[in-house]
């Protein structure tokens, strides 16, 4: 249910134009231009624009605690939403694989999941969409792929190839064969040979997926790449239309992909953990030289929070901000949020003094999630 008209007073709100102690008016779903309704009084409290998390795959815990535990997807899907709504996220796009690897990630799964999610959507406030991460080397699939695409009105898609073909070109068994074999519902060797078949036709590759990139950008679908690894990947990608580099694994092909007008998406655990947990490079630093657009949750949705207030005393608060805000909100074509401007979407999180953690989200102008303390606020403005 949409909240009545309001407008939050004594708290420091984060307008395009920087912080300031202005009240905030919410009318009709909206930033109002002028402060109507009842008063929600928040002293001393942060108001920020929702966060847009452009990849994050922390819903498959939710819908698969253990594995083969799958029995309710829009029961898990309703407690995903809980999770992201008590993170500040007001709009997720989750990141679904269509791979070779099966299991959760498998095409099976995909259909299902984005039933389960047409299904649940209307009865959720956090903005929930879908990143589709395709295995390039799935050429058979890729007719299947564009009718997912279109029925499910996906827009934004990022191709990924994980196929070990350093191990296989070798002739050498790949490393956790047997685990993905299990997770996949195959057994070792059939997932071998699986693995080989799509690895013999990787010439096949490059001249199939530039015509369907080509066809995705037809109707209007974002393409990016995933783990660029060199310049010349990047470039590569470019040529085929995919204008972000999610991840990439190097500063110069950050650099070169910044030179080209490319959008880059970084991990929001990178930043807070410091350093990438597979030696790649730091998103912190990325992000501190002005060559990350947007931080995404990847697999943990309390990080772009966390990530931007960690890089908040360098680059400023509404810089840090931006790169889960305004920035990935632009790189989306989603021009109705991301900030708190007059006519925008009410889209925003409240961060409690006390807890230093978000207390309020507000998504679409509707309540998703409130701390004890807000709570009792709501209940008695």
């Amino acid at each position: 249910m949409m909240m009545p008209d309001l407008h939050i007073t004594g708290a420091q709100v984060l307008r395009p134009e920087g912080l300031c102690d202005a009240p905030l008016g919410i009318a009709a779903g909206q930033v109002a231009a002028e402060a109507s309704g009842r008063a929600l009084h928040l002293p001393g409290w942060q108001v920020l624009p929702g966060i847009v998390d452009v990849h994050g795959d922390g819903f498959e815990r939710h819908l698969a605690p253990r594995r083969g535990a799958m029995r309710d997807l829009g029961a898990g899907l309703m407690a995903a939403e809980a999770e992201l709504a008590a993170n500040g996220i007001t709009t997720a796009y989750l990141a679904q694989f269509y791979s070779w690897e099966g299991g959760m990630r498998g095409p099976e799964f995909a259909a299902a999941m984005l039933r389960a999610l047409d299904d649940m959507r209307p009865r959720v406030a956090t903005d929930l969409r879908v990143q589709l991460r395709v295995e390039i080397h799935l050429i058979d699939d890729y007719t299947a792929i564009e009718a997912l695409i279109a029925a499910h009105d996906i827009g934004y898609v990022v191709f990924n190839d994980h196929i070990p073909h350093d191990a296989l070109a070798r002739g050498k068994r790949p490393p956790r064969l047997t685990g993905q074999a299990l997770k996949s519902g195959r057994n070792p060797e059939a997932h071998l040979a699986l693995l080989q078949s799509l690895h013999d036709r990787r010439e096949e590759v490059p001249a199939a997926l530039n015509q369907f990139a080509a066809r995705l950008s037809s109707r209007n679908v974002l393409l990016g790449s995933h783990d660029d690894a060199t310049t010349a990947d990047r470039q590569t990608a470019r040529g085929q239309g995919l204008r972000v580099s999610e991840f990439p694994e190097t500063a110069e092909v950050a650099a070169e992909a910044t030179e080209a007008g490319d959008a880059i998406v970084m991990g929001a655990p990178n930043v807070v953990r410091g350093q990438s947990h597979a030696g790649k490079v730091s998103a912190g630093f990325i992000a501190r030289e002005g060559m990350c657009t947007a931080l995404a949750s990847d697999y943990h949705y309390p990080a772009p929070f966390q990530a931007a207030m960690a890089l908040a005393p360098d680059m400023g608060l509404g810089a840090a901000w931006a790169l889960v805000s305004s920035g990935p909100a632009a790189m989306l074509g989603l021009r109705d949020r991301g900030t708190l401007a007059s006519g925008a979407r009410a889209d925003l999180v409240a961060i409690n003094p006390e807890t230093r953690r978000p207390g309020l989200t507000v998504s679409g102008g509707r309540i998703t999630y409130a701390d004890h303390q807000a709570a009792a606020v709501l209940l008695t403005a």
